[in-house]
């Protein structure tokens, strides 16, 4: 049992969240500068994003990419 099962109050997530709920702002990026060097972490623009829904697309993407440029390296 979770200890939102046991008190309700205590699961302070929302299914959804706004802007107002954030006076503060919102600053994108914030924490990318504390990423350690050699991250797997990698952000794809958004025009892409919607050809890239999840990582496992990106990574088939990325594969087939690899596949067909090394096709083309050996070839004289």
């Amino acid at each position: 049992m979770n200890m939102a099962e046991d008190n309700p109050q205590a699961d302070d997530l929302r299914p959804a969240y706004r802007r107002e709920d954030f006076p503060a702002g919102f600053e994108r990026g914030k924490y990318a500068a504390r990423m350690p060097e050699g991250s797997n972490i990698v952000c794809i623009d958004p025009d892409l994003v919607g050809a890239f829904p999840d990582s496992a697309a990106v990574n088939e993407a990325l594969r087939a990419l690899l596949q067909i440029a090394e096709r083309s390296a050996r070839k004289p």
